[in-house]
C-alpha cells in the first residue's frame, strides 16, 4: 500500500464516523472505471463484481450516460421541482408505463432509503395507522424509519421507531422454522403466520414493505407466488403491499423486470420503490404506485434535489441502454451460466453451504468447515483473497457471512468465466487457511 493510500485512509478516520465501514484491511480508492473494471490508485485493474453495491447497473463510463449528464450539466444543473421539468416527465412516463401498476404516479427521491421512507410516509398516511409488517432479515435502508422496519440486526442500531412493527416469515428459504417444507407448504405455513399476526394487532395496518429478494440479508428469497399468496390475506384486510425493488428492480433477476412479477398472480404492488441501478451512479431514488395512494398526503410536500435535471437525464440514457440493448435478458443467460459455474466450483467444498440467485444477484453462503455454523470470518477472508485475485464481490447476510455478487447486467461470458475461476480459488485458499487454523 503506498504512502498516499495510507494518508488517505488516516485522513477517512479522523473525519468521518467510525461506523462507516470500508471494505478490506488495506481500503481501496478507486479511481476510474469502464465497462465491468475499476482501478485503484496503485493502477491495479479489478473485474468489478458488485457495482458499487448493485448501482452500476449498466457498465462503468457508460459514454451514453456520461454524455447525458454533461449535456445536461452544460444547460442548468437544478431547479427543484418547484417548476416544470421536462426530464423529470420524461422519465417518470417511462417508469409509470413499466411499473406495471395501473394508473400510476412517481415521487423521486435521492436514495433507496429516503424512497422507502416516502412510500412508509404515503402508506401509513393513506391507511391513517403507523402498523408496518416487514419480514424478517429485511433491510430497508439507515434513515430513523426505515432502521425501524429494518429485520437485519447487524443493521438496526436503535429499537426507537416511529412504527409499531410486525415481523414475519418467509423472506429466508433455506434456514427458520420452515426450511425442511416443500415449497407449497412453505408458502402455507407463512400464510398462516402472517393470519396469526394480524390477529395480534389492534386492525388497520398500513402496509407490509417486503424485498421481493433480500439485498442486505444476502440475496435471499421465498418461492414464487409467497407475495401473491399473502396479497390475498392483505386485500381481505386493507393492507397496502410495499414492494422494495432497490436492489431487485430494472430487470437484474433475469427473469423478470421488477421482482414482484415473480408473485404476481395477485396484481402488482400499491407501491413500489427504486433506486440504485437506475442512476448507474447518479443519485436517483424514488416511489411509483397507484395514484389513490400517491395523492393521498394531506399536507405540501415537495423534493429539493429528487427529480433534478442532471440526475433524470442520466435515469433516461441509462434506462435506454438497458432496454435496447436486453441486459435483462444479458443478466438471465449470463447469471444463469455464472451461477452453474459457482455451484459445480463449490460442490467440493466444505466451507461453502449454499450457492443461490437468480440472474446476476447471487449469494453464496459460508460456513466453518464441517459444520452448518455461519462464517463471517471466511466471508471476510475470501472478499480478501478475491481482491488479491484481482476480483472485487461484497458480502452481507444476518451475520455477514454471505458472499454477495452482484455484477453489471452487461457481464460478458468471458468475464462470467473469469470471475468465477477468480472466485473459486478464492474460496478454495479460505477453505486451506481456515482448516489450518
Amino acid at each position: 500500500m503506498t504512502h498516499d493510500s495510507a494518508s488517505l485512509h488516516a485522513r477517512h478516520r479522523a473525519v468521518l464516523p467510525s461506523w462507516l465501514s470500508l471494505y478490506y484491511e488495506h481500503p481501496l480508492e478507486l479511481t476510474h472505471g469502464e465497462g465491468r473494471h475499476v482501478w485503484d490508485a496503485e493502477g491495479n485493474r479489478y473485474l468489478d463484481f458488485f457495482g458499487g453495491i448493485l448501482t452500476t447497473m449498466t457498465a462503468h463510463a457508460l459514454p451514453e450516460v456520461t454524455k447525458a449528464v454533461s449535456e445536461q450539466a452544460g444547460r442548468i444543473v437544478h431547479t427543484s421541482t418547484l417548476y416544470l421539468s421536462r426530464p423529470m416527465v420524461e422519465l417518470a412516463e417511462r417508469i409509470t408505463a413499466l411499473s406495471g401498476i395501473p394508473d400510476a404516479r412517481v415521487f423521486f427521491t435521492t436514495s433507496g432509503t429516503e424512497a422507502n421512507d416516502a412510500a412508509m410516509l404515503l402508506a401509513t398516511a393513506h391507511r391513517r395507522s403507523n402498523q408496518i409488517l416487514a419480514m424478517r432479515n429485511s433491510y430497508h435502508g439507515r434513515s430513523f424509519s426505515a432502521v425501524g422496519v429494518t429485520g437485519n440486526t447487524s443493521w438496526s442500531p436503535t429499537s426507537l421507531s416511529p412504527f409499531q412493527t410486525l415481523y414475519i416469515h418467509g423472506g429466508v428459504r433455506s434456514r427458520g422454522p420452515y426450511a425442511g417444507l416443500s415449497d407449497g407448504d412453505y408458502i402455507a405455513a407463512c400464510v398462516a403466520d402472517l393470519e396469526d399476526m394480524l390477529q395480534q394487532t389492534a386492525g388497520g395496518v398500513a402496509a407490509l414493505i417486503a424485498e421481493p429478494v433480500q439485498g442486505v440479508g444476502g440475496f435471499t428469497a421465498p418461492p414464487d407466488g409467497l407475495y401473491a399468496a399473502f396479497r390475498e390475506v392483505l386485500d381481505r384486510h386493507g393492507i397496502l403491499w410495499i414492494s422494495d425493488e432497490v436492489q431487485t428492480g430494472w430487470g437484474r433477476t433475469g427473469d423478470h423486470f421488477w421482482g414482484w412479477q415473480a408473485h404476481a398472480d395477485n396484481g402488482p404492488p400499491d407501491l413500489l420503490t427504486f433506486a440504485k441501478g437506475i442512476g448507474n451512479g447518479m443519485a436517483i431514488g424514488g416511489v411509483v404506485g397507484r395514484a389513490e395512494v400517491m395523492n393521498s398526503l394531506s399536507a405540501n410536500s415537495i423534493s429539493t434535489f429528487g427529480g433534478s435535471p442532471v440526475t433524470m437525464a442520466a435515469g433516461l440514457a441509462n434506462l435506454s441502454y438497458l432496454l435496447e440493448h436486453d441486459l435483462q435478458g444479458n443478466a438471465r443467460r449470463v447469471g444463469g451460466l455464472l451461477i452453474e459455474r459457482l455451484r459445480a466450483l463449490a460442490a467440493g467444498l466444505d466451507v461453502v453451504r449454499e450457492v443461490r440467485g437468480r440472474g446476476l444477484m447471487i449469494g453464496v453462503d459460508l460456513v466453518r468447515p464441517g459444520t452448518d455454523e455461519p462464517s463471517p470470518a471466511a466471508a471476510a477472508l475470501v472478499l480478501e483473497v478475491a481482491r488479491e485475485r484481482g476480483l472485487l464481490i461484497g458480502k452481507g447476510g444476518q451475520t455477514g457471512a454471505t458472499l454477495r455478487i452482484a455484477p453489471p447486467l452487461s457481464l460478458t461470458v468471458a468475464e462470467a468465466e473469469e470471475g468465477a475461476g477468480l472466485l473459486g480459488e478464492a474460496l478454495q485458499t479460505a477453505q486451506g487457511r481456515l482448516a489450518a487454523s
